[in-house]
């Protein structure tokens, strides 16, 4: 029984398991999105989130560690420099999973795992709708004293010019 086990063994030796999830790991990291089985997925999340966490801090430990995970030098600057950049400010779930549709073949369960800095589609609706914000009942009464005090003042100045003029014009009449 595996009561308690929270490893999905993918149906794999420990060996291969480690190496199929550094291979899929290293794989994300330099397209930023695969495309994979939901079980796989789920697993490469919880595998290379914490190297992601691992690389905000840029030290020689940190690297070595995440090194002999991936086992990839090319791999490792790309995560320290580009990927560790853009997470700096995030505290975590650096990844998305997205089912797709099932395989054609044997009916598995899709899915695509994205880096969620990288995506340009989701990024730019939220950067958007950040921008603009309305309220049903209107302005408040701190923008809109500014601007009804301006109104007042120019009606005011058109008003007394005229008001200057007018008895100028007109001369009494009665005596």
């Amino acid at each position: 029984m595996r009561h308690g086990k929270k490893v999905n063994h993918l149906g794999r030796t420990d060996s291969h398991r480690k190496a199929m999830l550094a291979n899929m790991a290293t794989s994300l990291i330099k397209a930023k999105r695969i495309t994979t089985t939901l079980a796989k997925a789920k697993a490469l999340r919880t595998y290379v989130e914490p190297l992601i966490t691992k690389a905000k801090n840029d030290t020689t430990h940190s690297r070595r560690t995440v090194f002999s995970y991936l086992q990839d030098k090319e791999v490792i600057t790309i995560l320290f420099r580009e990927v560790a950049e853009k997470v700096a400010n995030r505290p975590g779930g650096y990844t998305r999973i997205i089912k797709l549709n099932n395989r054609q073949g044997d009916n598995a369960e899709m899915a695509l795992i994205e880096l969620v800095d990288y995506n340009t589609v989701y990024g730019n609706d939220v950067e958007v709708k950040e921008e603009k914000k309305t309220t049903r009942r209107g302005r408040s009464k701190s923008t809109a004293a500014p601007k009804a005090a301006e109104a007042k003042a120019e009606v005011a100045e058109e008003v007394a010019p005229a008001a200057e003029e007018a008895p100028a014009t007109e001369e009494p009449k009665g005596e």
